[in-house]
């Protein structure tokens, strides 16, 4: 049993990875809390980090060691300006310093502190480890980043607590879909309601909507930068960003400055029915050319899957609803909330685990029941456009060339919006009576499909497109 909150899978932090950028910098983070609880910390004499599997075959396409660096500095991901961390990069390098926790300077060379081990540690594809010298003695500490900006240690010191916060604190603890439909039918509540139930046991519910609030307003303000920036991403792909081009014909002629007002002026605009799915790719788009450039999204459930969900609320807002209001917003969101959490549970979030279909397959079931719920359908229904957005994704590699969040992550994003609005449709019309396969089953088989999944598929840039395409071609 594991407790996740709403806000544990919609998590705010830079990209371009939540495994690979907001884990590693999260486990920094533990590791200094590790020092500073041991009476450590101002003992420290030097510092260095081992990568290992996935986070050492595709970190410097991921930003891994950016990450690394930014975490130890002590620099909070949710915060910090995205225009500071190249200076802040810059000057680690250029002075062979970095200031520990932002509090003490250490020597720290780049080439020799940061190793890229391409070996697997046994127990999760994303190893990290810390090891600080001591009065001239070493030692380390292993951490895992295992998706979503979740980070654990082998020994899983929580999971006992998270057991118990699980089963005492959260009046309907939800393992499986057919649980959280047992509790919708029992007492005859939307899937929102029954999330925002378990919210409210560890949570103000104006705590609650204060966060999903600025969770929303994250996700804003990611697609409209996204849409107003022109040019070419970072990392020697020379992709250029589409978004800027796409939006610039589909606008209209109204005046806005805000993403509020932008938001409020798309609204306006006439929309064709061609047109919709072209809204709908430029909002995927945006937020993951934002996303690749280091830019702040939000982890729906990964920073690689970031722009399927905004995209197709998005498209609730501007297309099928232009009354919708922030209780639609805090309704989508904690279902796509609690959807994620099932399919982390049962399967895992982690491309590294489970190749693609563990992010654009698990963002886009989260978008598709999210939407039904909105669209008037029952829980049942809601359940049924998550089953068909992943059924539709099963098998998904991993496969990013030179290892950065670009291609073809970026259009999978798009295309996981357009599935899952077509599975919320699909659902809508569907009789429960005549499903034939269920979340849970879906749920498991995604699992199974992982496991059988060849490790070169799974975020190490050694199969599919990786190999099929070479920078030197781009």
């Amino acid at each position: 049993m594991e407790c996740i909150s709403v806000f544990d899978m919609l998590k705010i932090g830079v990209g371009p990875s939540s495994s690979h950028t907001l884990g590693p910098w999260r486990a920094a983070e533990r590791w200094i809390k590790e020092l500073k609880d041991a009476n450590k910390f101002d003992k420290v004499e030097h510092i260095c980090v081992d990568l290992y599997g996935s986070l050492s075959l595709t970190g410097k396409g991921h930003a891994t060691d950016y990450a690394v660096m930014l975490g130890l500095s002590g620099a909070n991901p949710e915060t910090i300006p995205t225009e500071n961390i190249d200076i802040i990069i810059a000057s680690i390098k250029n002075t062979q310093t970095l200031m520990f926790n932002n509090e003490m300077p250490l020597k720290f060379n780049v080439e020799t502190d940061i190793v890229f081990n391409r070996k697997f540690l046994p127990f999760h594809s994303n190893g990290i480890k810390f090891t600080a010298v001591i009065n001239g003695r070493k030692a380390s500490s292993t951490f895992y980043s295992i998706g979503g900006g979740f980070v654990v240690k082998e020994e899983r010191k929580n999971s006992k607590k998270n057991k118990e916060i699980f089963n005492n604190t959260f009046p309907y603890p939800i393992q499986l879909g057919s649980e959280l439909l047992a509790y919708c039918n029992q007492l005859n509540l939307p899937i929102s309601s029954v999330v925002l139930e378990n919210e409210k046991s560890i949570r103000t519910p104006e705590v609650i909507d204060a966060e999903l609030g600025r969770i929303w307003n994250t996700m804003l303000e990611c697609m409209f930068i996204g849409c107003h920036t022109e040019g070419n991403l970072p990392g020697g792909l020379n992709v250029r960003r589409r978004a800027y081009d796409m939006h610039q014909n589909l606008k209209g002629d109204l005046p806005y400055e805000t993403p509020e007002e932008w938001l409020q002026t798309i609204r306006k605009t006439e929309v064709k029915f061609r047109q919709i799915l072209k809204w709908v790719s430029c909002f995927a788009l945006a937020v993951n050319e934002v996303n690749a450039s280091l830019g702040r999204v939000v982890t729906a459930p990964t920073n690689g899957s970031a722009g399927v969900i905004p995209s197709v609320l998005m498209y609730y807002m501007v297309i099928e609803n232009h009354d919708a209001n922030f209780e639609h917003i805090k309704k989508f969101l904690l279902v796509a909330g609690e959807i994620g959490s099932i399919f982390k549970k049962g399967a895992t979030i982690s491309a590294a685990m489970g190749g693609c279909q563990a992010e654009i397959g698990v963002s886009s079931a989260m978008a598709a029941g999210a939407l039904t719920e909105l669209l008037g359908g029952t829980p049942e229904q809601v359940l049924i456009a998550a089953e068909i957005a992943m059924e539709h994704h099963l098998g998904m590699t991993c496969d990013p060339i030179g290892g950065l969040v670009q291609v073809p992550c970026i259009e999978r994003n798009a295309m996981g919006a357009i599935k899952a609005i077509n599975a919320a449709e699909l659902a809508i019309d569907t009789d429960p009576n005549n499903v034939k396969v269920p979340l849970d089953k879906v749920v498991n088989t995604m699992w199974e499909t992982a496991k059988d999944m060849n490790t070169k598929y799974k975020e190490t840039s050694e199969g599919g497109l990786a190999v099929g395409v070479h920078l030197s071609d781009c």
